[in-house]
């Protein structure tokens, strides 16, 4: 086997927190119904989840640096489990939010802390592509874990989507247990070495990266089910169909992202932004076909997503000595993206003719290259990882 088995293990891991985050999505009309509160109301179970990535994930890293790697996965699990049994049970909408929360917690953390246990178990020239595989969990909970939780829901009711969201935590736990490896951290964190990297202005720089870079993936993607009906002029009875195959575009992005990244880092990232922005362009003149959407979408998610696994591997390159807390705030960092992308979005839907989304989302990516441009020639300058 290319890769060790506990790498899909922690893939796993993923994609029951995918799913457990992108679900909600297509329940909000039933939450809400259930909660008799509106369907915006209902939406700020997203928001509530996306804040709790990403300020609860970093605090939590810092509460428990001293832990063994894979004794913290196991225990993000439980918290992940129990969040969302905490969701299934919520006689109300408050309490469903702290489910929400909670649950969030662990989303952060598990990727942050995941994805460096996946580079260690592989060459140092595999280590994007390793972190890649364990963020296709995450793809993957967006092809078949989103649409089956939906069916789920409208079928059975929304709670049992996430009883059975637990039930794939609870595989990943055992699964986390007896086949990923114990092993012993090469460096002992502490808070205060953690803490250091914050006066870095490395750090800071590649968050920017991942804020700006990914916020225009969703500042498009938020409202897709809109373009796709409104724009393109797609039945709206096709539109779960899309979705899919933009998924396995997501997907294969996230390889492509990784083996791009494994060869060189930085130059990958350029040629991968540059590219999304005339991508955005040219999918101006595409959107309005709803045959050539269906390979329009596509490419949007391979090429958007291919970005994720190198942005996660350079935040991890930043500190040599203390990995954690930059690979967990890189976390927060795409999640402040999403959140940011889908506000740009909506004030642009709002305000603007929906086709002209894809001319101002790549505004964001071009924002985030100038970042990344930056960012390259202060490593150059201090001399670390500049390729």
């Amino acid at each position: 086997m290319k890769y060790p088995f506990a790498i899909w293990i922690l893939a796993i891991g993923a994609f029951a927190i995918g799913m457990s985050e992108f679900v909600i999505m297509g329940l909000l009309p039933n939450v809400a119904r259930d909660f008799d509160v509106t369907v915006s109301q209902a939406g700020q179970l997203i928001t509530g989840y996306a804040l709790g990535v990403a300020i609860g994930g970093p605090i939590l890293v810092m509460l428990t640096i001293k832990w063994n790697r894979k004794l913290l996965l196991l225990a993000l699990m439980i918290i992940f489990i129990l969040g969302n049994f905490a969701v299934s049970l919520s006689p109300n909408y408050p309490l469903m939010m702290v489910g929400r929360i909670i649950t969030s917690l662990a989303h952060g953390s598990f990727f942050g802390i995941g994805s460096i246990l996946a580079a260690s178990m592989v060459k140092p020239e595999k280590r994007a592509s390793a972190m890649a595989l364990m963020f296709m969990g995450l793809s993957l909970s967006n092809i078949f874990g989103v649409p089956f939780g939906t069916l789920i829901g409208q079928n059975f009711g929304w709670k049992m989507t996430f009883v059975i969201i637990a039930f794939i935590g609870i595989v990943a736990w055992f699964g986390i247990l007896f086949v990923v490896p114990n092993q012993k951290q090469t460096v002992q964190s502490s808070v205060i070495s953690e803490l250091k990297i914050l006066k870095e202005k490395q750090l800071w720089l590649t968050l920017a990266v991942t804020l700006f870079g990914f916020s225009s993936v969703f500042a498009f993607f938020t409202y897709i089910s809109s373009v796709l009906t409104d724009v393109s002029h797609v039945h709206e009875n096709l539109i779960s169909y899309l979705l899919i195959i933009f998924g396995v575009g997501v997907t294969l992005g996230n390889v492509v992202g990784g083996k791009l990244a494994d060869k060189d880092l930085n130059r990958s990232l350029k040629s991968i932004f540059i590219v999304f922005i005339l991508y955005f362009i040219l999918l101006y003149f595409i959107q309005m076909n709803g045959f050539l959407m269906v390979a329009g979408i596509f490419f949007f998610g391979l090429i958007g997503f291919s970005m994720s696994p190198s942005l996660q591997f350079k935040s991890t390159l930043i500190s040599q000595d203390a990995p954690t807390l930059a690979s967990t705030l890189n976390q927060s960092a795409f999640n402040l993206g999403n959140a940011l992308g889908a506000f740009i979005g909506g004030v642009v839907v709002t305000n603007l003719p929906l086709a002209s989304l894809t001319l101002i989302a790549p505004i964001l990516t071009f924002i985030g290259l100038i970042f990344l441009f930056i960012s390259i020639k202060v490593e150059r300058k201090e001399g670390r990882f500049a390729t």
